[in-house]
């Protein structure tokens, strides 16, 4: 019952720095770095900073890997 829960979730459209660090492999300061150099759209809530999905998985399909 769980896995059809989590399937009917809609997607965040927003990446925290953790997540982006992780798809990345890199460190979380690593993502930070990329994050302050404005390579994808962000926006800080408080504390947070969430990263817009759209703006990072374009960004991700334009490198060359």
């Amino acid at each position: 019952m769980e896995q059809k829960e989590k399937e009917l979730q809609p997607q965040t459209r927003a990446y925290t720095v953790e997540e982006i660090a992780a798809i990345l492999h890199i460190g979380r300061s690593s993502a930070y770095t990329l994050v302050k150099k404005g390579y994808f759209k962000s926006v800080r809530i408080g504390t947070a900073i969430r990263i817009s999905r759209k703006s990072f998985d374009d960004w991700l399909d334009q490198l060359e890997l």
